[in-house]
């Protein structure tokens, strides 16, 4: 924990803050800083913004918004990767509408991703619409479709002419005025749209700046989507901030070709770039040695990890893998947030390897927090935590509390999370219930109100360390278990699955809980032909060395099939919900699980407990499924 850096200046909104940039942050000629530049395909250098440029168009587009638009109308952002979309965003902001980040719908996953938008421009209410010139008309497409997108006001931001910056008029707005609405992940038909103002995103601002040290001559790399809170607060807000520069390129870009973000590191000398722990595992895999040659990552001071959960297996692979390329140890950065606090919770330590430990594996199920010391000197079940930083600043406070008892939890045992601090948003949005049970907690004492992060993890010397989810917790026969743990061990079975593209979770069975998993299976083995039997054993005996439990169903499908966040993390309940409601399409290959086998996996999985034997009977028949190919991402060479 740490004094927060004084910023320098004292600015209570972003609109306060991008004004002040514009007249005041200039390059060694006096002409006004660069402050964004857009690599098309991940690599030609395309659009650019100064912070006077991006002041003009912001303008401009605020005063054609204010034509029509009233202070705290919500607007709903569909733009394509691209500084279009930062230039509406600050448009919104100096007309004093709520912007409503989303991405346009898919047309090739219309059923999965139209209705999601449609749920968050109905929970919104929104009554207009911002996207460009090339979108406008496809658009229209939807509105048969989705007929509540006629009925809006709809704006080409890059239409808007920069002589209409001349009628802008300041909203005046205040640290307690909302900026945007941030949605959530979560269930299509609710989704929750959080409220952050001006002062949150200043103050998170702050935070990022004490925790990972950053200052006007940090240049900030991404490909991390824009309509994401760690992409927007963390990569376009942040250089605002700090009056810095930032390279951006699109997620498929990088997607496609891995190298291209760790080339954009070396040639632009980036100090501070971001990715979830799935991005650093890619690059250890796809960046050839030919590639590596051409890299020298020795700039890289901040390479922060977060967004899932962070391996310790994946940090010494990146690191083996580009320390020749002049990649340090003590760049990575393990980071902990979330939307509901704006964004970063903990990180840090400045310039420090990352920090991680071994504990007993049985005892994190039973949320102990144990050295990995089993019985007459044996070795235990261990698994290797990576801490998610500290506490940066000293106006936060952190708790691990006890949910039984809502008291702060004893040292080494495992709670909830619980915050408190100007970072903490408002609430949800139009959602007073949800807001005063996730937002307005209080220890029984009757201290707070915090605000309920939904992690579990707990605390020691200093460090967080971040152990799961409360309501992904998996059950089975009276024991905890982490769906993440599941997940690695199952997906690491085998070649031809997907890393960090499974989903682990426990359905009912005559009264007993029973395991699942859902594993992508990489397009190319699809191509080249898999046996789904071959690949669903593997997983079975991964899952039981790794985990002691039976896996009774294996569920194969193709990439893209299993429903992620915005950020990449895995959605376990939709995905369950298919599984339930048999909605994982099979390509008429199915593999009946024997009963003898499950029951004699069972029965190992007892004996290993130290239970007695004759636990539940098993899913007669289970069917690994390969779902209809859909469109995914294709590698480039």
């Amino acid at each position: 924990m740490g004094k927060l850096l004084l910023p320098e200046h004292d600015w209570v909104s972003l609109v306060e803050l991008s004004r002040y940039r514009s007249d005041q942050t200039r390059d060694t000629s006096g002409e006004s800083k660069l402050a964004f530049t857009f690599l098309d395909s991940g690599e030609r250098e395309g659009a650019k913004l100064s912070y006077e440029a991006l002041d003009r168009r912001a303008r401009a587009i605020a005063a054609q918004l204010q034509k029509t638009a009233k202070l705290g109308d919500r607007a709903l952002l569909l733009y394509p990767p691209g500084l279009d979309f930062v230039e509406a965003f600050f448009g919104c902001l100096y007309a004093g509408v709520i912007a409503v980040p989303a991405y346009p719908p898919d047309p090739t996953r219309m059923a999965r991703t139209l209705p999601r938008l449609m749920a968050i421009a109905n929970d919104a209410q929104t009554s207009m619409v911002l996207t460009t010139k090339q979108i406008m008309p496809m658009a229209q497409a939807l509105f048969p479709m989705a007929p509540e997108l006629s009925k809006m006001t709809w704006v080409a931001g890059d239409a808007v002419a920069d002589d209409e910056a001349q009628g802008w008029r300041d909203p005046a707005a205040t640290a307690d005025s909302l900026a945007f609405l941030q949605y959530t992940s979560g269930s299509t038909a609710t989704p929750k749209g959080v409220m952050v103002s001006h002062g949150n995103l200043l103050h998170n601002e702050k935070m990022i700046q004490n925790a990972f040290r950053t200052h006007a001559d940090t240049v900030v790399v991404s490909w991390l989507p824009l309509y994401h809170d760690m992409g927007l607060i963390g990569h376009v807000l942040h250089p605002m901030y700090l009056g810095g520069p930032c390279v951006l390129m699109s997620p498929i870009a990088f997607l496609k070709r891995p190298f291209r973000w760790l080339k954009a590191v070396s040639q632009y000398r980036g100090t501070i770039s971001t990715g979830p722990n799935f991005a650093y595992d890619l690059c250890t895999r796809k960046v050839t040695e030919e590639q590596k040659a051409e890299l020298d990552l020795s700039c890289w001071e901040q390479a922060l990890n977060g967004a899932e959960p962070v391996r310790h297996e994946t940090l010494e692979r990146f690191v083996a893998a580009f320390e020749g390329c002049g990649f340090r140890r003590e760049a990575f950065y393990p980071c902990y947030g979330l939307a509901e606090a704006t964004l970063v919770v903990s990180g840090g330590k400045h310039d420090a390897a990352p920090v991680s430990i071994e504990v007993d594996s049985a005892a994190l199920e039973n949320d102990e927090v144990a050295p990995p010391e089993g019985e007459n000197g044996s070795r235990a079940r261990t698994q290797r935590l990576v801490a998610s930083g500290i506490n940066p600043v000293d106006d936060q406070q952190l708790l691990v509390v006890d949910t039984t008892t809502n008291t702060p939890c004893t040292a080494n045992r495992v709670g909830e999370i619980w915050l408190k601090g100007p970072s903490v948003a408002g609430g949800y949005w139009r959602r007073p219930q949800d807001t005063e049970e996730i937002f307005g907690a209080r220890l029984a004492d009757g201290s707070g109100p915090y605000l309920r992060t939904g992690d579990l993890g707990f605390v020691r010397d200093g460090y967080v360390f971040v152990t799961g989810r409360c309501k992904d917790l998996i059950v089975i026969r009276g024991q905890n278990y982490y769906p993440q743990d599941i997940e690695w061990a199952a997906e690491r079975a085998h070649p031809a699955l997907r890393p960090g593209s499974s989903a682990a979770f426990s359905i009912d069975h005559d009264s007993q809980e029973i395991l699942v998993v859902v594993s992508e299976v990489d397009k190319r083995a699809v191509a080249d032909g898999v046996d789904a039997d071959a690949i669903a054993d593997a997983m079975r005996q991964a899952v039981m060395r790794g985990t002691g439990l039976y896996l009774h169903a294996v569920v194969l499908v193709t990439a893209g099939s299993i429903p992620k966040t915005s950020s990449g993390k895995i959605q376990r309940r939709p995905c369950r919900k298919a599984f339930l409601d048999g909605s994982l399409d099979a390509m008429g290959r199915s593999v009946a699980l024997h009963t003898k086998k499950a029951q004699r996996g069972e029965q190992l999985c007892e004996q290993s407990a130290g239970m007695a034997e004759g636990g539940a009977e098993p899913l007669r028949s289970v069917s690994p499924y390969l779902a209809p190919v859909e469109k995914s991402v294709q590698p480039e060479a």
